[in-house]
């Protein structure tokens, strides 16, 4: 019997050591790839970016340009403008002198006018002022002569006027009061009475006082007529003052009734100059001087 056939016989080496440079060098390769491609993107940004940034800056400087252009221009027209108006206003100042200077002279000839007018006006009115003055003093002569003769014609009758006031108060009844010494005139008549009111020694009231239940108020006096009696002239009174009332008893006419009242030294006198039927007629006198007398 046959043998078998023999399988070859492989011999298997050993496992060799691991060869570590070739994985480095993989990998420094990979990094320098990486490194190349990260440069020529951040380069191509770059030029990128310098491409729009010159762009802008080359549209902005158009833009500047275009921009003074047109400035200029307008500036140009402003001042082209501004000649032109300053231009016209000279000419319309030019023009106005001209008129002006035309209207004044045609002014002043006008002013002249109307000075030489004025004078004129002026002069005519001076005369007649002149005339006028003349004729008064002419006139105030004529008066100043009349007048003269006035003044003496009124100084002959104030003279005489004197005299006979003088002559009526010579003539006056003197009566001595019955609360003093000293003798009053008395007037019997209204002539009298104003010779007395001429000479200026007391103050004068005129009554007309007729039977009454109520006085009659005279000057600050109430005086109330009692009785009457006309065919012997004599009558009876009753005086109030300073709310005092006296009773004066059959007087007759002419004939002083003295009292004192609390605002003179000397005594107020009643005169009566006419008994009528249950009428009296007279006028009360009383002091210049009003003052209070001692212990009143």
């Amino acid at each position: 019997m046959s043998s078998a056939p023999q399988q070859p016989t492989y011999i298997i080496p050993p496992p060799s050591s691991p060869n570590w440079k070739i994985p480095v060098l993989v990998g420094v390769l990979v990094l320098l790839a990486a490194t190349n491609i990260f440069l020529f993107v951040q380069l191509e940004h770059l030029r990128t970016d310098n491409k729009n940034e010159m762009a802008k800056l080359t549209n902005d400087l158009n833009t500047a340009m275009e921009k003074m252009r047109i400035d200029s221009n307008e500036q140009v027209q402003r001042s082209r403008r501004s000649v032109e108006d300053l231009q016209k206003r000279l000419a319309e100042q030019r023009h106005a002198a001209d008129q002006a200077v035309g209207q004044a002279k045609v002014d002043a000839q006008r002013r002249v006018d109307v000075l030489q007018q004025r004078v004129a006006e002026e002069q005519a009115a001076q005369q007649q002022a002149i005339s006028a003055v003349k004729q008064t003093a002419d006139t105030a002569t004529t008066q100043l002569q009349s007048v003269s003769a006035d003044v003496g014609t009124v100084k002959t009758d104030v003279q005489n006027t004197k005299s006979q006031l003088q002559q009526t108060i010579d003539n006056l009844k003197r009566a001595t009061g019955e609360l003093d010494s000293h003798a009053s005139l008395i007037a019997t008549n209204g002539k009298e009475l104003e010779a007395l009111k001429e000479l200026g020694e007391r103050n004068y009231s005129q009554f007309t006082i007729s039977k009454s239940k109520k006085a009659t108020r005279v000057a600050d006096v109430m005086v109330e007529l009692k009785k009457a009696d006309v065919k012997h002239n004599r009558f009876t009174i009753q005086i109030t003052v300073d709310d005092k009332m006296v009773e004066k008893k059959d007087r007759t006419i002419n004939e002083p009734i003295q009292f004192y009242t609390s605002k003179a030294h000397q005594p107020d006198e009643i005169v009566v100059n006419e008994v009528r039927k249950d009428t009296i007629v007279g006028y009360l006198a009383s002091p210049k001087v009003q003052t209070a007398r001692a212990g009143t």
